[in-house]
């Protein structure tokens, strides 16, 4: 079976999306309309802007969005996933490529949540890390005992869990965890502790967003970071992509479930190759690549 899946925040490069915009009059209509919804030129940033303007949460999401669905839209015909899956940001580009929700019903959730998240940023300081080499149980038992903040957020693939919360508690986390024997702990530049209980007030304002926004029958199933298995009630879906935001995002486990459920080519679609890279270090047997626009 044939399995898309789509990166998150962290994949995005100066001048993403500009061949696309170049080679395809469709790619061009949808940027187009991208810039009206949003309110801002965000084709100017992506395409001419500098890292620093990428950075900025409520740009990189949209832009990384964009970047995805443009993409799928312009592969036409060939692009017949039979399961889907996103990193994080990626779960919403994912839902646009499997008919849950509309181009434009994506776009106004993902700018919502990037703003809502770079809110509860502001309000309350915290950070994230990776924790290299180390089994998941040990990190987690570490968090569990650390005073303040911190839990398990990412778990990309085996051997490399990203932690997040309060900075002191995560600050702790990395001396206690590199004392127990991981290879790295290291502090990653983001702008607070995206999927951890600090992000609860951007949940809740999302929440209202989701709920108000109509979710369709998808034509495959979509594999979720919460519960990392195939979902294919709307509701569920739903459930699911309102809890994300506080709660752990299970790469691992769902690359390993859509594998379980017969999965055997993985194409990455959107900037980057961040999860075809993590894919060789969760199944090396299996194929992993990413889709590049039709000649």
């Amino acid at each position: 079976m044939k399995a898309y899946i789509f990166p998150g925040q962290g994949a995005q490069f100066t001048g993403m999306g500009l061949d696309l915009y170049e080679k395809s009059a469709l790619a061009q209509e949808y940027f187009e309309k991208a810039n009206k919804i949003l309110g801002f030129s965000i084709t100017d940033i992506m395409f001419e802007g500098t890292a620093e303007q990428l950075k900025e949460t409520k740009v990189t999401q949209p832009a990384i969005f964009l970047h995805s669905v443009i993409l799928a839209k312009v592969l036409g015909d060939s692009f017949q996933p039979e399961m889907v899956a996103g990193h994080s940001l990626g779960e919403l580009s994912a839902l646009v490529a499997n008919g849950v929700l509309t181009f434009e019903d994506g776009l106004k959730l993902v700018s919502k949540r990037a703003l809502a998240m770079q809110k509860a940023c502001e309000a309350a300081p915290s950070t994230m890390a990776a924790v290299l080499g180390l089994a998941d149980h040990i990190v987690e038992e570490t968090c569990a005992e650390i005073d303040g903040v911190v839990v398990a957020a990412n778990y990309n693939c085996p051997g490399q869990l990203v932690i997040s919360g309060e900075i002191a508690a995560v600050e702790k986390a990395c001396e206690v965890l590199t004392e127990k024997g991981a290879r790295r702990a290291l502090l990653l530049p983001v702008g607070g502790a995206f999927h951890s209980p600090m992000m609860e007030p951007a949940r809740a304002e999302l929440a209202a967003a989701i709920e108000a926004t109509e979710f369709s029958e998808p034509t495959c199933a979509i594999y979720q970071n919460v519960v990392a298995k195939a979902v294919t009630s709307p509701d569920e879906i739903k459930e699911n992509l309102i809890a994300q935001l506080t709660a752990p995002v299970k790469w691992t486990q769902c690359v390993q479930a859509m594998i379980a459920d017969g999965g055997t080519e993985f194409i990455e679609v959107g900037p980057g190759k961040v999860l075809q890279g993590l894919m060789r270090k969760i199944d090396r047997s299996v194929a992993a690549s990413g889709a590049s626009l039709p000649e």
